[in-house]
């Protein structure tokens, strides 16, 4: 069925009312009619089954037919802080981010960062990357919508990050797997966990050096220097596994 996420306040009782740009994707894309079956996600988790009752031009009105939770959430709190990289590599890293089971996604502005953005362009791009998640989201059956946040400098993002009960930060410099693997297994027995990926080029030692006066674990992945694009993909699979 196909899935479409719904403001709560457009939920009275057993009705729900669709609107906005999924209306035409409903009605002249999709070309769904009265009585086909729908998933209507309130953004929180929980899933309502549900019919068309009626498609007009500004609204698609259903009827539910059963509630139930979405089953497809970690659980967890995870968050990528993940440094800007070049080109359209961010709409990639969002997409799979979110298939991954993230709960959402800081750009972060680093030393080596080689892309720049003033507000307005920032504000586009993140326009652009929310429509990504949402249809990340949508594909894979999540039951949120993980949040994208505007860009941010490092020390923003440190800020953030200490409302989060744990953190990470790759390193290619880092030694020593058997103490990355118990860090990463701690890691997953926490309700919230940050993880910090460089750009292309990697961090600045500087970086890295205040990221471990926070509290910020390094961990190695591995003997293999990860493009920034895959980093990120290979903590949340790992962790996303332990999770299940």
């Amino acid at each position: 069925m196909y899935r479409f996420y719904i403001n709560r306040d457009n939920i009275y009782n057993e009705n729900i009312d669709i609107t906005g740009k999924d209306v035409n994707h409903i009605k002249n894309v999709l070309r769904l009619v009265k009585g086909d079956w729908v998933i209507a996600c309130d953004g929180s988790g929980r899933d309502y089954i549900s019919r068309i009752v009626s498609i007009s031009n500004d609204v698609v009105k259903l009827k539910t037919e059963k509630i139930q939770e979405s089953g497809t959430e970690l659980g967890r709190e995870l968050v990528l802080f993940q440094g800007l990289p070049k080109g359209d590599k961010m709409e990639f890293i969002i997409q799979k981010a979110v298939e991954l089971g993230v709960s959402g996604i800081v750009p972060v502005i680093m030393k080596r960062c080689v892309v720049k953005f003033d507000n307005s362009k920032a504000l586009k791009k993140q326009e652009r990357w929310k429509k990504i998640a949402e249809a990340a989201a949508k594909q894979s059956g999540r039951g949120i919508v993980p949040e994208v946040k505007i860009p941010v400098t490092l020390k923003e993002a440190f800020d953030i990050a200490g409302s989060l009960e744990y953190n990470i930060i790759p390193y290619e410099l880092q030694d020593g797997m058997e103490q990355s693997r118990e860090i990463i297994k701690e890691a997953c027995s926490k309700n919230s966990t940050g993880i910090f990926i460089g750009p292309e080029g990697g961090f600045e030692k500087e970086e890295i050096e205040e990221a471990i006066n926070k509290g910020i674990k390094p961990v190695s992945l591995g003997k293999r220097i990860l493009r920034t694009e895959t980093a990120g993909m290979a903590v949340l699979s790992i962790m996303m596994f332990q999770m299940q």
